[in-house]
């Protein structure tokens, strides 16, 4: 929701974990969506992958912005039960049944035929490519091709796999002459799971602690991107909104807040631009507030105050809340006004009774 929509879950009503197969909800109909902006500007826009923000006609890629869609709306885990007496999670072209059920074991590689015939189909006009992968999801699987192939384990050979992927999705814009007239973004949603560790991070997965959070992001665009840089300034998915949109020539919805900020100076000067956000603001798994971060510094509202520096502390081992009280009244300042204008400005999900 966050990239689709340029604002935090909560904003847009989806703050409390995933839509499983027996949820009514899913992203608002009313939402203008990237792919919905950057279609308008003639791109051809594709999801191929993991959806996750609703199975009902009205939410679906092809309703949200989408031309073309292959892949899941659920997870293989625990959500797999609910869709047993149908034979399980399908595969699915435009809404259509490809394949049920679903094998771990060959997503990526089906997700990456997939994202190069789009390419090569799109070769000739702008075109937006969101694909989230199911891999390195739980149940992991790999086929004979990748198994052995890492000295990782199954793990290991899933993410050999991944690599493979993009891999041969960056050959292929090199082979269409389309590398430098094209920006890949790699990045992921959330932290290890649970029995994974994000070392030197705290936390993982479900955590508001960085480890949950915080992840890497790559940026590739040989025409567009500087090279070879490693960038610390704070960014999130929520920024990718307004960033294509400015690239695209597109204009960002005036009757809405937008959370996200255009990153693109950190994309092309990552040594001098700096984060566009004053503070960001995270949230627990049922969309409530729980700390605010502001440059180095971050807060832990409840059950107890717990302040961070995170410049000298990544690991979040120090609370450092005695002695900062103007430090903490102006962190714990930001997040009352950002619940008030959440009060003011909150969207709701979309609903099918």
């Amino acid at each position: 929701a966050a990239l689709l929509t340029g604002c935090y879950p909560s904003r847009v009503g989806l703050g409390n974990w995933v839509q499983r197969p027996d949820s009514r909800l899913g992203i608002h109909p009313d939402e203008v969506t990237l792919a919905e902006l950057l279609r308008q500007k003639g791109y051809a826009t594709a999801c191929i992958g993991k959806w996750h923000l609703g199975f009902l006609p009205p939410f679906v890629p092809t309703s949200q912005g989408f031309d073309y869609y292959f892949g899941l709306y659920h997870n293989l885990d625990l959500e797999a039960d609910y869709l047993t007496d149908k034979g399980g999670v399908p595969i699915l072209r435009n809404g259509k049944v490809v394949k049920r059920p679903a094998d771990p074991a060959e997503l990526t590689e089906l997700y990456t035929q997939e994202a190069v015939r789009f390419i090569k189909k799109s070769k000739d006009r702008p075109f937006f490519l969101y694909l989230p992968h199911t891999m390195a999801h739980q149940p992991l699987g790999i086929s004979e091709k990748f198994k052995g192939k890492s000295a990782g384990g199954l793990y290991g050979d899933v993410i050999e796999c991944l690599d493979w992927s993009t891999g041969r999705i960056l050959d292929t814009l090199r082979q269409l002459d389309l590398d430098r007239r094209t920006i890949v973004i790699y990045t992921s949603d959330n932290g290890p799971g649970p029995g994974a560790s994000a070392l030197p991070l705290r936390g993982r997965k479900l955590t508001t602690y960085e480890g949950g959070l915080r992840v890497p992001c790559i940026a590739w665009g040989p025409g567009n991107v500087a090279g070879g840089k490693v960038c610390c300034e704070m960014a999130t998915s929520m920024d990718f909104y307004p960033t294509f949109t400015n690239l695209a020539g597109a204009s960002l919805p005036k009757d809405r807040v937008i959370d996200g900020r255009d990153i693109g100076p950190l994309l092309t000067e990552p040594d001098k631009a700096k984060s566009p956000h004053d503070a960001f603001f995270y949230h627990g798994n049922l969309g409530e507030l729980v700390a605010v971060r502001s440059g180095k510094w971050k807060l832990f509202l409840n059950p107890q105050p717990a302040l961070y520096n995170l410049e000298q502390d990544i690991a979040e081992q120090h609370n450092v809340v005695r002695g900062n009280g103007k430090i903490v009244r102006a962190l714990r300042d930001k997040a009352i006004a950002f619940q008030e204008d959440m009060r003011r400005n909150m969207r709701p999900a979309g609903q099918v009774r």
